[in-house]
């Protein structure tokens, strides 16, 4: 038995400008499904608003508000994009009797073809961004990306992306992303080509195995203990307790914090990687941005969390994951000024959507120049996390204070621009 593929997910669009549209998923359940459905509303620019989640282990049913962005337009393609890509997180599609029906996973998914783009262009105000949005509305994934100014003025951008659509191998649609390129840059286009590679080119593209011990000893205080950071750059308070008086076999999350972009997103990626199911679950803003969440959970084993160490290890990394989902600095970099952005990757090697897109929007806003940028992939102490290196244009960054840098790409990370 199941449910036919067109009523895995139903969206209802809104029909009053600033009211939420409603998307509802129900198939089988599956661990980390929350935040693999989570990180497709972040990447397709989704906020939400309200959240409910109820599943017995192998049966859920979610319901999101979500609103888009007011500068943002929003077609019935689009919509039905989104239908797409939400269904394909959803344990995959089997057919009985010509009839789509959901079964569990059975094997988990190829890794994705990486390609590397060259683009030679002139360089000029906002370039970057520019580019990543297109690259963004392609549904290309910058897996990683190394960017240099040249002395006559030109830019070599070499882009290491995945394809959602898993057809950047076709003749097509390289054409389709150059031409994309061309319409946004035009004139400023020298060359533009795509080509698959293979792991060996991958890891010879590896980023600068170091870092500044300013980021990386940040990070790790914050990992190895329990102190809140003391840095300005974080999110108001935030409230975690839990309680196992009120159920017989959960525990009672409750969690009560100020809103942010991808806030749902960043509890799911903690749960998963704990590897804690969500039995029921609800979501809501209200007035002034303060969220409260309030989640019944459990171990794999099916057990309530009646560890007290274990209670406080999960508390604690809410906390931090809540306070500063990402850190964000800007330092010297010998005579260079040097933007810093790092986030957690997922155990599953999924990163966080559209940081990129983000850092180079928010340059573009403060009209700051980017001579360099790579994103890399670090451990440091026992977890993985992506690290954004962009080295500010020199001439530029110097009419723009750095603590004015730190706080505009904070804020538009946060979604609090």
């Amino acid at each position: 038995m199941g449910i036919l593929h067109d009523d895995v997910v139903i969206i209802r669009q809104s029909e009053t400008e600033g009211e939420p549209s409603v998307i509802t998923v129900n198939c089988p359940d599956k661990t980390g499904l929350g935040c693999d459905l989570c990180r497709i509303l972040l990447f397709f620019g989704l906020s939400i608003v309200r959240g409910d989640v109820s599943t017995d282990g192998k049966w859920c049913y979610i319901v999101f508000w979500v609103v888009c962005k007011p500068a943002t337009r929003w077609d019935s393609s689009r919509w039905e994009l989104l239908k797409k890509r939400l269904i394909g997180a959803c344990p995959s599609c089997s057919s009985a009797s010509g009839i789509s029906y959901y079964r569990s996973e059975l094997q988990p998914p190829k890794p994705p073809d990486v390609f590397l783009l060259k683009l030679c262009c002139y360089d000029r105000k906002g370039l970057l961004h520019d580019v990543t949005e297109v690259l963004c509305s392609l549904e290309l994934n910058i897996k990683k990306v190394k960017v240099s100014t040249t002395p006559d003025g030109s830019v070599m951008d070499l882009f290491f992306v995945t394809d959602t659509r898993e057809l950047l191998h076709t003749k097509k649609r390289q054409v389709e992303t150059c031409k994309a390129l061309e319409d946004v840059m035009q004139e400023a286009v020298i060359s533009c080509n795509i080509e698959k590679v293979g792991p060996q080119i991958t890891a010879c593209s590896q980023a600068s195995p170091f870092l500044p011990s300013q980021i990386t000893e940040d990070i790790f205080h914050l990992e190895m203990s329990n102190k809140l950071p003391s840095v300005s750059l974080t999110s108001n308070s935030v409230s975690v307790t839990m309680d196992n008086s009120l159920s017989p076999a959960h525990t009672l999350v409750q969690i009560v914090c100020q809103d942010h972009k991808g806030l749902l997103y960043d509890i799911m990626r903690t749960l998963k990687d704990y590897n804690i199911q969500i039995s029921y679950g609800r979501f809501y803003i209200k007035q002034g941005r303060k969220c409260e969440i309030d989640l019944f959970i459990m171990q794999a084993d099916g057990k309530k969390i009646v560890d007290p160490s274990k209670q406080n290890a999960l508390s604690s990394r809410l906390q931090m994951e809540l306070l500063q989902p990402l850190r964000v600095a800007v330092m010297s970099r010998g005579p260079d000024t040097e933007l810093l952005v790092a986030n957690p990757v997922e155990l599953s090697s999924k990163g966080r959507p559209l940081v990129f897109y983000d850092i180079t929007l928010a340059l573009k806003m403060l009209d700051t120049c980017i001579f360099s940028a790579e994103i890399g992939r670090h451990m440091i102490g026992d977890r993985e996390w992506e690290v954004y290196r962009v080295l500010l244009d020199e001439g530029a960054s110097l009419s723009v204070p750095r603590r004015t840098v730190e706080e505009g790409v904070w804020k538009l990370l946060m979604g609090w621009e």
